[in-house]
């Protein structure tokens, strides 16, 4: 005989082949086990006074504290919530500073900023390394920024305006240094944007063996303007004799190579009236004669203004005494190298050029190439240049057979020897420009003697 199955029913009162309440509850996962005195309501050995109002089944009494831990969703196969205790417990407390209105004040110690045009990213890190400054500044806005900053650490990459800028922050009390771009670009993490370069640049000049440009004044930057300036001329002063000497050719008039010759020669053919050129022609390489000594004579007031300068300079005319060194070559190398003692010794100065061999070497075995060419290529030009026209010289006179030179040439071809000349003389120029002394050809360092 089945009995029904209620409040107060057994487990083994449940119907054969049926589904009764307790086994719908039933889970696949064994259920905490929960002791009488655990349950609310009354004890084990309170007496059952009705039926009706009978404890609860043991397994319905373990869902009824589940429900009441777990929360109130009765299926307890969905997602539930963490429970509430764990959140009242949580102070936390900032250390932070405020300043007179409760705005956090930030301790900023590194600046990257990624110099453009009219828009700069500016990325500044604390004490600790954490970015608490992110920012995108236009141009007439940046001063202003910095000028509400303390003083701090500041890298930009050596590119356009970036002594202009140096200048200005440094004035503001800031420390900056300039990164030449090729060593800011291990240190771009993401794909290549402005964020992305200032956080670059603000991570490379924290690096304890970082090297740095020097940062130029005003003056120097002044003298260098003429330098390329002139450079631009001669280039297009070349550009247009090539031009005129291409045309003739054409109609089978050939001038020697150099300029004067051009000089000499043009003016003639011009005024031949048998080699058989129109007179368009002739007027059209005449209007290019015009063009050519215009250049020419800007080229010639560049250099005057150069000459200037070089004679108001003491470094420049210090420089000027060495065989190879003109006034062109002095004047570049005080305004571009600046303070001398910036360099530890003359081969620094001259690996600085690009003045040292190449080396590529692994596994113990050293390989030496040809030079590396880094740097300034005007002034390694200059110096090269200069090495040769002492070359020139000292194959024409006879005087000093046993000095360096005539022995390098005759153990090595002319080109090796100009660079070699040249990579001396900016040894040179470096203990000159650091120990303020006057060339002395004769010179002899004291060595040590054991």
């Amino acid at each position: 005989m089945r009995k029904s199955a209620g409040n107060g029913a057994s487990l083994r009162s449940r119907p054969r082949g049926g589904r009764g309440k307790a086994q719908r509850f039933a889970m696949p996962f064994a259920l905490p086990l929960v002791t009488h005195d655990q349950l609310p309501g009354p004890g084990p050995e309170a007496p059952i006074q009705d039926e009706k109002k009978a404890p609860a089944p043991l397994l319905e009494r373990r869902l009824k504290v589940r429900r009441i831990i777990r929360g109130p969703s009765t299926n307890l196969m969905e997602w539930t919530p963490p429970p509430e205790w764990h959140r009242c417990a949580k102070v936390e407390v900032s250390k932070q500073p405020l300043d007179s209105r409760g705005a956090p004040i930030m301790k900023i110690t590194t600046i990257g900023i990624d110099l453009a045009k009219s828009v700069f990213a500016v990325h500044g890190v604390n004490e600790h390394g954490r970015a608490v400054l992110r920012k995108v500044v236009k141009r007439d806005k940046l001063l202003a920024l910095f000028a509400n900053l303390p003083a701090c650490l500041i890298g930009m990459e050596a590119c356009g305006s970036s002594h202009f800028w140096a200048r200005k922050l440094q004035a503001m009390g800031h420390t900056v240094r300039l990164i030449a771009p090729q060593f800011v670009k291990p240190y771009v993490k993401t794909n290549k944007n402005d964020a992305a370069d200032a956080e670059a640049i603000c991570e490379a000049v924290a690096r304890p063996h970082m090297r740095f440009v020097p940062i130029k004044n005003v003056e120097q930057q002044s003298v260098l303007s003429l330098h390329r300036v002139r450079q631009g001329f001669v280039k297009a002063r070349t550009a247009q004799a090539n031009q005129i000497r291409g045309l003739l050719s054409e109609f089978g008039l050939v001038i020697p190579q150099g300029i004067s010759h051009i000089a000499r020669r043009v003016p003639e053919l011009i005024e031949d009236a048998e080699n058989g050129l129109t007179g368009s022609f002739r007027s059209l390489i005449g209007r290019l004669m015009d063009h050519l000594k215009e250049l020419d004579r800007q080229v010639r007031e560049l250099e005057a203004q150069i000459q200037s300068w070089h004679r108001e300079s003491d470094d420049s005319r210090k420089l000027a005494q060495v065989p190879g060194i003109g006034p062109i070559t002095a004047t570049a190398l005080v305004a571009s190298v600046g303070d001398a003692k910036s360099f530890t010794n003359g081969r620094q100065l001259a690996a600085w050029l690009g003045l040292v061999p190449r080396q590529n070497s692994s596994g113990g075995k050293n390989v030496l190439l040809g030079i590396s060419k880094r740097g300034d290529t005007y002034l390694r030009t200059l110096l090269i240049h200069g090495a040769r026209a002492v070359i020139r010289t000292a194959q024409n006179t006879d005087n000093n057979k046993d000095g360096w030179l005539p022995r390098l040439l005759q153990r090595r071809n002319h080109n090796v020897a100009a660079v070699a000349l040249a990579n001396k003389n900016a040894r040179v120029v470096w203990a000159l420009l650091t120990h303020g002394q006057t060339y002395r050809r004769d010179y002899t360092s004291a060595m040590p003697t054991k």
